[in-house]
This record gives C-alpha cells, sequence and structure tokens, in this order.
C-alpha cells in the first residue's frame, strides 16, 4: 500500500467524548510508585554512562526536594520560578513545586536579565532556583532581582547521581556502551538572600494538604499584539485533561519511550512530550539539549518509539540525514509535528526518510497544548491540515461569534476542560478573548485563539493565516510590539516596525525596518541597532536584519501597517535566505 493510499484511509471513530476526565487528581499522581523507567539520561562523555532513572527513584527525589527550602516554605499558590536547562533538575524542581501546591514558573535560561525582570514582577515570584554551576543564568537572576527591588531569595539545584543499583548492557553492536540504573540525590542550596528564613516558616504538609485539581500548578507566558506578554494559568485539571487527550490521541502506554527535543520551559516540551508520557507510564529520554548529530544514535540505543518537535527541528534532521541517519530507525513509531505549520512537502520527506507516519497538532498555551490532531494509521492524515479536536470542541465563528459554513474562513475557537478561563491579571484580554455560545449560552464560551482557518466536509481543521500580529519563528511566539519598544529606546531611533518574513527553516524570521531622528540621518548603522537589541532581548528575538529607511509605509490616516511594511521588504528577504 502506497504512501497516497494510506492517507486516504477513512478516519477512524470519533475521539472520546470531550468530558471524559482523567482518572488522576492531580500532576503529582502521574508518577507511579513502580520499579519501570521514566527518565534516561543519555550519555555525553566517555567517562558518564547512560542513566536511567525508576519512577519510584524519581518519586523519592522528589519527595526529598520538596522537603527542602524553598519549596517546603511554599503556601498554596506561591510561585516558584526556575531557569534550569533539560535535566533531571528541571523535572524534580517542576513536580516538587507542583506537590507542595505552589505554582512552577519555568522560564527560557537565555533570557536576558530585563526580561527576567518582569516576569518576576508580574507573578510575584516568592523564589527563584538556578543550575548550580552556571555563572552566566545567576548573574542574570541576580540582575533581575535587583532591579524589581531585591528581596527574592535565589537557589541553585543539583543532581547527585547517588547509588548506582546496577548497570544494563545494551544489546547488538552498542553492547560496550552501558547504561546506569541509580537512585539520585537532588539538593537546593541558598546562594543569595539573607537566609532562608526570609522565606518565613515551614509549612507542615498536613496544613497545606495534596493538591487539587483546581488548584493552578503552571504559569506561562505567552506574548500577544499589546506587545505585554499574558500570564496562562494552567490548573493540574486543565493539564491533565490534555494529557489525557495526547495518550488517546496517540496511543501512547507504558511501552512507549518519546525523545525529548523541545525545551520544558516551552509547553510543547513539558507537557507534549513529557508529563504526556509520564501520564501513559513510558519513559522520556532527556538529553540536556537537541544535538542532531546525538539524536539518532540516542534514538535507537534508548529505544525510543516516538519525538516530538516542531518543523524546525525536522527540517534540521532531514538535512543532516546524510550524516547521522544510517537507514535505521529503530522502534520508531510515529513523528509528532507541532507549534508551526508544517509543509506538506516536508511531512512527505519526513516520512519517505524516516519511514514512519508523521501526525501533525495544533496547540497553544491557553489550552494546555494540544488542540487538534491528525490520525495514526489507519485513520487519516490530510498533509496541510492540523486534524480534528482531540477531545476538543472546535468551532470556527465569524467577527460576531457566529458560527460560518464549512470550507468559510472564519476565527478558529475551541471549548473544553484543558482550556484556561482568564489570564493573569489581565482582564482586558480575558474580555477579548472569548465569545459567548450564541447557539447554547449555557454550554460555555468560546476561546478565540485568534487564528484564521475553515473547517472541511470531513471536519479537519485548515489553518491560513493569523489574526494576531504575532510572529512565529520556529514555534516561538514574539511580539513584534515588544521589540519595538527595545529598538525605540536605542539612541538615534526615531520610528520602529518589526515584522515576520518568510523563512525556510523557521516558518518566520524577524525582521525590522527603522528611522533614523533627524540628527542621526545617515549616521545610524544596522549593526548598532542590532547590538542594542542584542542587549535586551533574547537571542531567538533579535531581529535577522533591520532596515534602516527614510520613512516606513502609512495608511492615509497616519496608522502604521505591518502588513504593508513587510510586503514592502519581504521580496529582498526571500532572496537572502
Amino acid at each position: 500500500m502506497g504512501l497516497t493510499d494510506r492517507l486516504r484511509r477513512p478516519a477512524p471513530p470519533p475521539p472520546p467524548a470531550p468530558d471524559a476526565p482523567s482518572a488522576y487528581g492531580n500532576l503529582n499522581e502521574i508518577l507511579t510508585d513502580s520499579y519501570s523507567p521514566a527518565l534516561i539520561l543519555p550519555k555525553r562523555s566517555e567517562d558518564q554512562p547512560a542513566y536511567k532513572i525508576y519512577y519510584s527513584h524519581l518519586r523519592h527525589v522528589i519527595a526529598a526536594l520538596a522537603a527542602q527550602a524553598p519549596f517546603s516554605h511554599c503556601q498554596p499558590r506561591d510561585v516558584i520560578t526556575f531557569l534550569i536547562p533539560n535535566s533531571l533538575e528541571n523535572v524534580a524542581v517542576f513536580f516538587a513545586t507542583t506537590s507542595v501546591r505552589a505554582i512552577a514558573n519555568p522560564l527560557n535560561p537565555s533570557y536576558t536579565a530585563e526580561e527576567i525582570a518582569y516576569y518576576l514582577k508580574d507573578v510575584g515570584s516568592k523564589a527563584v532556583v538556578v543550575p548550580q554551576g552556571d555563572k552566566s543564568i545567576l548573574e542574570n537572576v541576580k540582575k533581575a532581582v535587583e532591579s524589581v527591588g531585591g528581596g527574592i531569595p535565589i537557589f541553585e539545584v543539583f543532581a547527585d547521581v547517588g547509588q548506582v543499583l546496577r548497570k544494563d548492557r545494551p544489546v547488538r553492536k552498542l553492547r560496550e556502551k552501558r547504561v546506569a540504573v541509580i537512585d539520585p540525590v537532588v539538593n537546593a542550596k541558598l546562594v543569595v538572600g539573607s537566609s532562608a528564613s526570609s522565606l518565613g516558616r515551614p509549612v507542615q504538609p498536613e496544613q497545606r494538604g495534596a493538591p487539587v485539581a483546581d488548584d493552578v500548578a503552571l504559569m506561562l507566558h505567552t506574548s500577544g499584539t499589546t506587545g505585554r506578554p499574558k500570564g496562562v494559568p494552567l490548573s493540574h485539571g486543565n493539564i491533565l485533561r490534555t494529557l489525557k487527550n495526547i495518550e488517546e490521541t496517540y496511543r501512547l502506554s507504558a511501552g512507549d519511550t518519546s525523545y525529548l527535543v523541545m525545551p520544558l520551559f516551552h509547553v510543547h516540551g513539558l507537557i507534549g512530550a513529557l508529563l504526556s508520557t509520564f501520564h501513559s507510564g513510558g519513559t522520556v529520554v532527556v538529553p540536556p539539549k537537541f544535538s542532531v548529530t546525538h539524536f539518532w544514535t540516542d534514538f535507537i540505543e534508548h529505544g525510543a518509539t516516538w519525538y516530538s518537535a516542531v518543523p524546525t527541528i525536522h527540517q534540521m534532521l532531514l538535512l543532516k540525514a546524510k550524516e547521522t541517519y544510517k537507514g535505521n530507525s529503530g522502534k520508531l513509531r510515529f513523528i509528532r509535528s507541532c507549534s508551526s505549520s508544517l509543509a506538506p512537502a516536508t511531512l512527505f520527506q519526513l516520512e519517505k526518510t524516516f519511514r514512519a507516519p508523521v501526525i501533525e497538532a495544533y496547540a497553544m498555551s491557553e489550552a494546555a497544548h494540544q488542540m487538534t490532531a491528525n490520525f495514526l494509521p489507519p485513520g487519516m492524515r490530510k498533509p496541510g491540515s492540523v486534524g480534528k479536536g482531540r477531545g476538543v470542541e472546535v468551532r470556527i465563528l465569524d467577527g460576531e461569534g457566529k458560527p460560518v459554513k464549512f470550507r468559510a474562513t472564519g476565527e478558529v475557537c475551541i471549548r473544553g476542560a484543558n482550556v484556561i478561563t482568564a489570564y493573569h491579571n489581565n482582564e482586558k484580554a480575558t474580555a477579548e478573548s472569548f465569545f459567548s455560545d450564541s447557539i447554547s449560552p449555557s454550554a460555555g464560551k468560546w476561546f478565540r485563539t485568534g487564528d484564521l482557518g475553515y473547517i472541511d466536509e470531513m471536519g479537519f481543521l485548515f489553518l491560513v493565516g493569523r489574526i494576531k500580529e504575532q510572529i512565529n519563528r520556529g514555534g516561538e511566539k514574539i511580539s513584534p510590539i515588544e521589540i519595538d519598544q527595545v529598538l525605540l529606546q536605542c539612541r538615534g531611533v526615531g520610528e520602529a516596525v518589526t515584522f515576520g518574513v518568510d523563512s525556510a527553516v523557521y516558518g518566520q524570521e524577524i525582521e525590522a525596518a527603522v528611522v533614523a531622528k533627524d540628527e542621526y540621518k545617515g549616521k545610524l548603522k544596522e549593526a548598532d541597532v542590532i547590538a542594542h537589541a542584542k542587549k535586551s532581548l533574547a537571542a531567538f528575538k533579535v531581529p535577522r536584519k533591520i532596515h534602516v529607511v527614510d520613512a516606513v509605509p502609512k495608511t492615509a490616516t497616519g496608522k502604521v501597517q505591518r502588513g504593508h511594511v513587510a510586503d514592502a521588504f519581504a521580496a529582498a528577504s526571500k532572496a537572502k535566505l
């Protein structure tokens, strides 16, 4: 049976009803007390083997860490912010935070001090946790804490492999490579702050109580068109519903092993890959960061069955396939693509090269990640479509919140137990982001995704554009206004307009047009503006190109329209890709 025939097979029966709940009451319950592998930390040096950590040992690590400051001093709804690369420490800090009914606030470790300060202030962090030995992250956090008035203690966290229980020998050609089964130890140490007593008195577990479904477990931020990142509070219940939806979508089981390529500060990596695997009782391979060079070696050695990534990473794997892929996909069962649109040509190339079905999904932070997805074989996969709602209701509405006909374009709106009901401390954004149900008002409101799309006669969703002006660079949603504001702080810049241009690698790249102040006409240099941006923005937000121009296109009323500005420079940008 050819690829085209497989894609045309009819869809399986409808997914379970959206109101089917998860079997768990809080996130920490998904970690069983079994002697089965939860995490594998791949080998990265000759003197260090790969480490395997069982669920029972992971639970022990989390409980021990939760008994230490700052976690032991948390009241319900306290926020613990942490900037930790993918690691055992990251996983332990997340679950230690949620276990004490506190709110986990993971941030990108590459954020600048200015960016970190915004988030600390917005969420009112009780403490910040960083990895031991990373001076760059620690210095940025110190500066951020000082800029918000100080008083927020900073802790370093470090994992020791602890006791090596035994060494497993992988089979066949990889016999010389050992995997050590360990019972690790993770400790937190105060590095900035007067003392742990500044956190208040330790809270007894019986006073705090166990987490419940309505407790906020995770605080993420998503940039909006206003330029102010919006806080997205996800409850245990929101996340558990999504985990159940993902498990059912991909038929995940305890026999599956996912390979983590996305960062854990991102909803895609944290919920889409790590927590969904834990929910099914499977194993997660957690390298310190994604490496094209190590990917297939690790994937095959540790028996991984699937991975989830943005199209950018899929393209990187394809580009390096001749060097890194030896024609052996191991136990690969499927490839998941999410967070940005996947070109049909890339989907076909992935399936042909790696010999596995590619399942494209549609997700966003406000829905605790996944909303729609295509089907595993023998179900239908429509290239160019993001599939059907999976435990989530999806409807296309017009500007007044009324349903449109099949194939008519409108705003993609969703409803489900995985969707937030409000943004954090942002009534205006909340009010603008929901439609009341015009047909059944009592059924609940529809969340407005800000994306344009249509649904075909078979119920498959197709995305055609974005209403909001966010730039989607490799799955990272970036506010152009946020960048405008930084560029306008550069000496000599009088006007700044940031926009996205098409990119074969990232989906979109960032460029900006700036107009010099009169006294700097002819003197303002692109390199100077980019250097200024690098001081205040994370690397992925810095514009690739700055156009120094005499004027930017405006409407007759004097308003700047980003679409017109982008069109003016798109041809030149594409020529240089």
